[in-house]
């Protein structure tokens, strides 16, 4: 992304929740995002999946220029290359385990049978293939998680977005999911991560940290590889 400004209203009253962010995330890395409650951490989240558009800037995914998509062309990307982890999981009750992961590629055109069986690999990869049958309320907060992991992680995903992953986790099982997403940006995906705990932040490359919409330092260096998230590519 580069440039990109997001403002919530207009006048006296508007909050101006990015200002001028430039932001580029490669194939290969993770990119951790910390700083204060307020800060637009969620925001820049947000516009890198195609979830939000910018107030001014561009945002920039595998070559595609989400600002100039609709919102149908944004809605595509995200299900073809983009793998969203939620805070809260967004898990849909009546679905089963295996149903929650393999809907979005359903959605896409994907026939069933194979859906479900990137689904069953995607919940194998998390350690909870036992669960496949199950609906959200039959599991614990940590299955759920892994879960909604195994989502993101279905199917050739080239982005994987992830806001406060551990945040309803016991440490071993941060430290596995961490671990998890690590994994899938080696193997060729670009990752970004937003956290407030340092201890995960650690399984990044590189950190940037946000105050008032503003990136004031970074910490860690880029690998050389192509770059998924930008401003220019």
């Amino acid at each position: 992304m580069a440039g990109v400004h997001r403002t919530h209203g207009t006048g006296p009253v508007a909050v101006h929740a990015l200002r001028g962010v430039d932001l580029e995330v490669r194939v290969g890395e993770l990119v951790a995002v910390m700083g204060p409650s307020g800060s637009g951490k969620s925001t820049l989240l947000n516009l890198a999946g195609g979830l939000d558009t910018p107030t001014e800037g561009t945002v920039t995914v595998a070559g595609n220029d989400l600002t100039g998509m609709d919102l149908r062309g944004r809605a595509r990307l995200r299900r073809r290359s983009v793998g969203y982890v939620f805070q809260d999981f967004n898990l849909i009750p009546a679905l089963t385990a295996a149903e929650n992961v393999a809907l979005p590629r359903e959605l896409d055109g994907i026939p069933a049978r194979i859906a479900r069986e990137e689904a069953l690999t995607a919940l194998k990869l998390v350690d909870v293939r036992d669960a496949a049958h199950r609906f959200p309320d039959e599991m614990s907060g940590g299955q759920q998680q892994r879960v909604a992991i195994a989502r993101a992680l279905a199917g050739p995903r080239r982005l994987v977005l992830a806001d406060e992953p551990t945040g309803a986790l016991d440490s071993v099982t941060g430290e596995d999911v961490m671990r998890l997403l690590r994994a899938r940006v080696d193997v060729g995906a670009a990752g970004l991560l937003v956290t407030h705990d340092a201890r995960f932040a650690a399984w990044a490359d590189r950190t940037i940290f946000l105050r008032d919409g503003v990136v004031v330092d970074t910490t860690g260096s880029r690998p050389g590889a192509d770059a998924l998230l930008s401003g220019g590519v």
